[in-house]
């Protein structure tokens, strides 16, 4: 998973042809459960391209994507949002491959 540091490698990843967005935080508990599931998913849905972003150091941007809960995942195909898994809930292994499913 690449982490994104600049607007300028935001602009880059979501022009991917299935580009799959974390946001996250270092400090946020449900987050650090994630981290090994995701590992694990990658591998399983290798079709995407996973990338980072780091809650705290893009809020800006977040609060631009109604991202106020995290994790959180959007999915984007050639610049356009196909998707999004966003809500304050931890998430499970078997939730985010049903997201990642309905975003092939």
């Amino acid at each position: 998973m690449k982490t994104i540091t600049s607007t300028e490698e935001w602009n880059e990843a979501i022009q991917s042809e299935n580009a799959i967005i974390m946001f996250s935080a270092v400090w946020c508990p449900d987050c650090v459960i994630v981290k090994p599931i995701m590992r694990e998913i990658e591998d399983e849905f290798a079709a995407f391209d996973y990338y980072y972003v780091d809650r705290d150091a893009h809020i800006e941007l977040c609060q631009e994507l109604d991202i106020f809960g995290i994790p959180s995942f959007l999915a984007y195909r050639n610049g356009k949002e196909v998707g999004r898994y966003v809500d304050k809930e931890r998430k499970s292994k078997e939730q985010i491959v049903n997201f990642l499913q309905s975003v092939r």
